[in-house]
């Protein structure tokens, strides 16, 4: 049984950015998280066999990785989400405690 494709396709515009990523030096593994790809598409472009014609953008470039996995993304969200919460709970608070000096 295999895997629903992502629906994620690499555009000219992506593929120089990946050009770019390469020439700087950052890992094929790393690049693909980036984009969400299998890291086979990033091997297509760094033996030419895809957007050969792409150029290399060397500038505005991501942060070198690696980069979030889908595991620390979750925990990243959910504890962003506590401190809204937080955040919210504290401006009712807030507010209720200036509605007493009026």
């Amino acid at each position: 049984m295999t895997a629903e494709p992502s629906g994620i396709s690499l555009t000219d515009d992506d593929a120089a950015i990946v050009k770019g990523m390469l020439k700087r030096g950052d890992r094929q593994h790393d690049i693909a998280a980036y984009f969400g790809v299998n890291g086979g598409r990033i091997g297509e472009i760094s033996t030419g066999d895809k957007f050969a014609h792409a150029p290399i953008q060397t500038h505005d470039l991501p942060p070198a990785g690696p980069y979030l996995t889908g595991k620390s993304s979750i925990a990243v969200k959910r504890r962003l989400e506590e401190v809204r919460a937080t955040l919210a709970d504290a401006m009712t608070r807030i507010d209720e405690e200036l509605g007493k000096l009026k």
